[in-house]
């Protein structure tokens, strides 16, 4: 019976790497599909209300209610480790003090990650290799704060065999990008961050789309009057999807998570940014924003 047992567990191993890679294979024809109406979602810096924010925990609960993207912010250390942390300094979400570049990566282990109350927890700050490893085969990875770090971060999912995963994005423009990372831009899956208040926003995104085709736009706005929210659709006609954040205000001009959650307002939040193009959504509401979804048949 034991023979049995292990036999049956070999066999089903690669069985299980085969729907793994599926998974995020059809993640991935629907990030690069404009033309999908299915709406992709990524959890910012991962299911942070039931973990510390960008722990690998936080991760694997994101991966777990279904969410097709994880959001990570990239910083390093002393000793040139990649690690996984939002603010400047690791005040804020753990038990230490000062920047990550103060501390070589085995220094910087000795701290732990707050968790939303701010009690510590056993959880300590990851890797962008950490993160990458357990999102293989099966999510998105949203690179954000990445920019200075491009060339490390390609090093590390070439590495690990998660480039097809990965997300670059930046807010500079076009030209900048190409002078600082020439010989990189072929070889990524790459969105630009926009801020539509901007007068310029428009002539930014075209000028993106004849020289780079983005797989998609962030569009930032803290007001909603940007004539870009009504006449957008020449951003997905030319081969890119539009992103929003409903995460904060500030960045939707009100049509956000809570408005949907605490208010049950769908109609001006989730249902508002659909309307007006949005295939990626990045929330700090994953479970919630999942269902909603899933009731319009818009995710599976």
């Amino acid at each position: 019976m034991k023979t049995l047992v292990k036999i049956t567990a070999v066999l089903l191993l690669p069985l299980c790497a085969l729907q793994s890679s599926g998974q995020v294979s059809d993640k991935i024809k629907q990030l690069h599909d404009p033309n999908s109406k299915a709406v992709l979602v990524a959890a910012h810096r991962g299911d942070w209300r039931n973990a510390p924010e960008n722990s690998l925990l936080a991760y694997q609960s994101a991966i777990d209610m279904g969410v097709d993207i994880i959001e990570i912010d990239l910083a390093k250390t002393k000793d040139g480790v990649i690690v996984i942390m939002h603010d400047q300094t690791i005040d804020r979400t753990t038990n230490g003090k000062g920047k990550p570049a103060d501390y070589t990566y085995e220094e910087l282990k000795m701290f732990h990650l707050k968790n939303g109350l701010g009690r510590v927890t056993r959880n300590t700050i990851p890797t962008l290799e950490e993160v990458m490893l357990l999102a293989k085969g099966k999510v998105l990875v949203n690179l954000d704060k990445s920019y200075k770090y491009y060339n490390e971060a390609f090093a590390i999912l070439k590495r690990t065999g998660t480039l097809e995963q990965a997300l670059f994005k930046t807010e500079v423009a076009y030209p900048e990008i190409k002078t600082q990372y020439p010989a990189l831009l072929d070889s990524i899956t790459f969105m630009a961050v926009v801020n539509i208040d901007q007068p310029a926003a428009k002539q930014v995104i075209q000028e993106y789309q004849k020289h780079l085709k983005p797989v998609a736009f962030e569009l930032n706005f803290r007001a909603d009057t940007s004539a870009l929210l009504n006449k957008n659709s020449f951003i997905t006609k030319n081969g890119s999807k539009i992103w929003y954040n409903s995460l904060w205000a500030s960045l939707n001009a009100g049509h956000e998570d809570d408005l949907a959650v605490e208010d049950g307002n769908t109609k001006d939040s989730w249902d508002w940014l659909i309307s007006h193009g949005a295939t990626l959504i990045q929330t700090d509401r994953p479970a919630a924003l999942l269902t909603y979804l899933r009731k319009r048949k818009l995710h599976k």
